[in-house]
């Protein structure tokens, strides 16, 4: 197996506030509660946030210890035993970041959390619930009477709705630079010299390295992307003085994975949509761009393919396609005094050289890479001239800016009237959506992490050899990304990048073998179930920045939707009107005062006196502009010469100083993704299992009664689904009742910290754990009279189910197949003697992966479990035995510390 690095493990992934008259003990644990790091507030200061880290980690003995000394030192007696100097005020699994408004700090922590997604064994985690504490003591509070009011503002930014965060996958970046990155430090350490080495690892940290030879591996964290990171102004103010492990970034936008399961072969599909900080906002208050070249409602989509087989970064196989949707580069605005429900469009600057079109795609070229493809969907033809003001400007700049950049860098333009399409009787939309999905992906390719299999090389499909992108010796690379836009970015586009990932799609399972042809057909299960996180994903981000679900979806634009779809259209249209007209400004003032662009200040007017935010986020209207880029080279020299690649994944000194590069021994549980996972130190449960309760291609879309072909990429008739074949009018009024309920329904249970009583000495406490699926599906309880008629119409023959009846005996035809099968697979399985020598001497407690296929590029695995140690296993016969009653006699040992404990504790 390949080596590679590893991403480092934030350690600090349970929280507990103590609480005394003078400072706050925030106590943080890893997972396993085997190493703790303390911050200390200072509670005394009014208006100044005063943190102390001391960089030191304990064990949990150490800070019992700890505790137990604050405790008796802050007591208002000395030796008094009733009462208590330590508090303990809340628990929780992540800091959000502090803040200040005219009084002083509070500090916003998470406590709550569910599990959305899972990606090479690292989790993402979504906010369900968060508690903002007010940090000062209240004998040194000074108060100030519009403090209220800014406090009502700021938390009218809902965190429980769409944010997202990880301890361990940086969520801010790609999939593609993440397992870059994994990769960047040891090519310099096997190519580049000693010097180079030392220069590149000049960031190491003295605290914990451990150097043992050639035991150690390199942990890489990288520095976020700020432009999709939420809390970033809220962390600055500690970002210098505190440990790494405590600063959780998170992102907003969309997470949702469902798994594809092909013949039992589980395959994860993952959508994670990353919506940008800058120039944030609501529908019509946030449109164009702004002086830096971010425009309105941009959003990263990123679909992931993963197979869940096997679950690592280096010996898996991973593929992911990114594209971005965001308004139209130009100086642009709507005025929406007028309460009409399409407000004139009008062009605010005049910008002839195309100077913030320039900004924004210069950006584009940096991340992404080229070509730059701009498929924009507004009308071209209208009988008052609305939505073509902005196709005219911006062809006029696309125009005015590839004149200068090289022949094969081009930005290309796809301009397409896509609502003319639709109200034509004669054209398909999605067909013709289908053919521009095409030549885009051929354009840009998409990332894959391993050679192209055997079989692709011995059978190539002819658009397989037209694939664009970068093709290195470890895969493929996407290079460039395709950008969508239509007026609002939200009906439409969705649509348009619906089709594109479709394309993508079945070129990614096509990558990693598990389909003969890069195509996909609709009604098939696999496409329903890509179609449905889209619909999630669309919906989302339409609640978000236009304040409605979606009002046309792909089905629409199918022309099969249901007639009653009409009126929930009609609905989401005023909903969506009623948002932009009443709710957006207080909306719009929340995301200001969150992200940082105002910082309320004495004695300067206040955010709500304020006529518009135009000022904040034009900040060249506030200043005196820096020197001028150039009209003709618009771009960053360093981004221009790597092209086609993205200057962010290349390897050079500027982007190794963005990362953290740390040795550890190759056991430690910083880079333990296996332990991170798999946590073996704790009870688990099947029913609580994420794998087993997020949407599943065989239980939720695949029909029941499927004789002939289980296969996620068999075309079904449009009633033969999983959740529409129902067997009479009575199943089937449930299951529209069941559908009713899940929309209305609240959210499945979340992982709650557990309070408990302040006689506890541990760091942290347990939580529960609630790993439930996003799109749960109520359970409708019926009557015991019934049950008799469910069990009948469950339970089928056999030979209805499976295709033939398994109690009959095999012909002999079959086995002498299947005898020759086993044959070819022990005689393919063969290991030499010094392999299995090699197992032999690996040490307890490790997993191994041996290599079983003759071939090495698409090499597949098995693991061999670790041995069990004869105390481990006396320790669990042990606890098997007390759960029947049987105690076993404690020793000398645990007596004398019981003992202990007892007279520490209280006497």
């Amino acid at each position: 197996m390949p080596a590679a690095a590893a991403p480092i493990i934030s350690s600090v992934q349970k929280l507990v506030l103590y609480e005394t008259r003078a400072r706050y003990f925030l106590v943080g644990s890893n997972h396993a509660e085997t190493k703790y790091r303390v911050l200390k507030i200072d509670r005394t200061e009014p208006k100044d946030l005063v943190i102390i880290d001391d960089r030191h980690v304990y064990t949990q003995q150490e800070v019992r210890e700890l505790l137990g000394r604050l405790d008796l030192g802050n007591r208002t007696k000395m030796g008094q035993k009733g009462s208590s100097g330590l508090f303990r005020a809340v628990s929780a699994f992540g800091v959000v970041g502090f803040v200040r408004f005219l009084e002083g700090y509070y500090i916003v922590l998470i406590t709550k959390r569910r599990k959305m997604a899972d990606i090479g064994g690292h989790a993402i985690y979504k906010v369900e619930d968060t508690n903002m504490i007010y940090i000062p003591n209240d004998s040194v509070r000074i108060t100030h009477p519009d403090e209220a009011r800014y406090l009502r503002i700021f938390q009218n930014v809902d965190l429980s709705s769409n944010f997202y965060f990880s301890y361990s996958y940086d969520l801010s970046h790609s999939l593609q630079y993440n397992l870059t990155v994994l990769r960047m430090p040891l090519e310099m350490l096997k190519s580049e010299t000693t010097q180079t080495r030392q220069e590149s690892f000049d960031i190491f940290e003295d605290e914990g390295l451990i150097t043992q030879g050639g035991s150690g591996v390199f942990g890489i964290s990288s520095e976020p992307y700020m432009k999709y990171v939420w809390n970033g102004e809220l962390l600055d103010i500690i970002k210098n003085t505190v440990h790494r492990d405590w600063l959780l970034y998170i992102i907003h936008g969309f997470c949702g994975q469902s798994k594809l399961l092909i013949y039992g072969r589980p395959v994860y599909v993952t959508l994670i949509a990353r919506r940008s900080s800058k120039f944030a906002g609501t529908r019509f208050l946030k449109r164009g761009a702004n002086c830096e070249g971010d425009v309105a409602n941009e959003v990263e989509t990123e679909q992931i393919l993963c197979d869940a087989s096997v679950m690592s970064f280096t010996a898996g196989s991973y593929s992911s396609y990114v594209q971005v949707r965001g308004s139209v580069p130009l100086y642009w605005s709507q005025d929406i005094s007028t309460m009409m429900p399409k407000p004139p469009i009008t062009l605010d600057q005049a910008d002839p050289f195309a100077h913030v079109a320039a900004l924004h795609f210069d950006q584009m070229l940096q991340r992404f890479g080229s070509p730059i493809i701009i498929l924009n969907l507004v009308k071209e033809r209208e009988k008052r001239k609305h939505e073509r003001i902005l196709s005219e400007e911006l062809v006029a700049a696309v125009t005015y800016l590839n004149q200068f950049l090289p022949p094969e860098h081009t930005i290309i333009y796809i301009p397409w009237d896509m609502a003319k399409y639709t109200k034509s009787k004669l054209c398909n939309v999605l067909d013709r959506l289908n053919v521009i999905a095409e030549s885009v992906v051929k354009k840009t390719g998409f990332f894959v992490n391993r050679p192209d299999s055997y079989c692709s090389i011995l059978r190539p499909d002819e658009k397989w050899n037209e694939l664009g992108g970068c093709v290195i010796p470890t895969g493929r690379l996407q290079t460039g990304v395709l950008r969508t836009n239509c007026v609002d970015c939200l009906d439409r586009t969705n649509t348009a990048q619906f089709m594109v990932g479709k394309c993508a799609l079945a070129y990614q399972l096509y990558s990693l073998g598990l389909i003969d042809k890069p195509n996909l057909q609709f009604d098939t299960d696999a496409v329903r179930l890509f179609e449905e996180l889209y619909e999630d994903h669309g919906d989302t981000l339409s609640l978000q920045y236009g304040g409605s679900q979606l009002v046309h979806r792909v089905k629409t634009y199918r022309k099969i939707a249901p007639w009653t779809q009409h009126s929930k259209d009609i609905m989401q249209t005023l909903s969506r009107y009623y948002s932009n007209a009443f709710s957006d400004a207080d909306r719009q003032d929340s995301i200001n005062l969150f992200l940082g662009v105002f910082h309320p200040t004495e004695g300067k007017p206040h955010l709500w006196e304020l006529p518009t935010d135009f000022y904040l986020h034009h900040k060249n209207t506030m200043r005196l502009l820096p020197t001028r880029r150039s009209y003709t080279y618009w771009w960053t020299p360093e981004v221009i010469k790597h092209l086609p690649l993205p200057y962010d994944e290349v390897i050079c000194a500027a982007n190794l100083k963005k990362l953290i590069v740390k040795k550890f021994h190759k056991y430690e549980e910083e880079i333990d993704i296996h332990n991170e996972f798999f946590r073996p130190y704790e009870l688990s449960s099947f029913d609580d299992t994420f794998c087993l309760a997020m949407t599943s291609s065989a239980r939720d879309f695949m029909p029941k009664t499927v004789g002939i072909d289980p296969s996620p990429f068999t075309v079904r008739k449009p009633d033969e689904t999983g959740k529409s074949v129902l067997g009479n009018k009575s199943n089937r009024e449930e299951a529209v009742l069941q559908r009713k309920t899940a929309a209305s329904a609240p959210p499945p249970p979340s992982e709650e910290a557990v309070s408990s009583s302040s006689e506890d000495d541990s760091g942290t406490d347990r939580e529960e754990e609630g790993s439930v699926s996003q799109r749960s599906t109520p359970v409708k309880m019926t009557d015991t009279g019934d049950s008799t008629k469910v069990t009948e119409n469950v339970v089928q023959p056999m030979k209805e189910v499976y295709g033939i009846n398994l109690s009959d005996g095999l012909s002999e035809e079959d086995l002498s197949i299947y005898s020759r099968f086993v044959q070819l697979g022990q005689s393919q399985h063969k290991q030499d003697k010094s392999s299995q020598q090699l197992c032999s001497r690996c040490p307890d407690g490790v997993i191994k992966l041996t290599p079983i296929s003759a071939f090495s590029q698409d090499n597949i695995y098995e693991v061999q479990p670790p041995r069990v140690d004869r105390k481990s296993t006396e320790i669990f016969q042990a606890h098997i035995q007390a759960s029947q009653g049987i105690m076993q006699p404690l020793g000398k040992e645990d007596t004398s510390m019981y003992r202990e404990y007892i007279r520490n504790r209280y006497l």
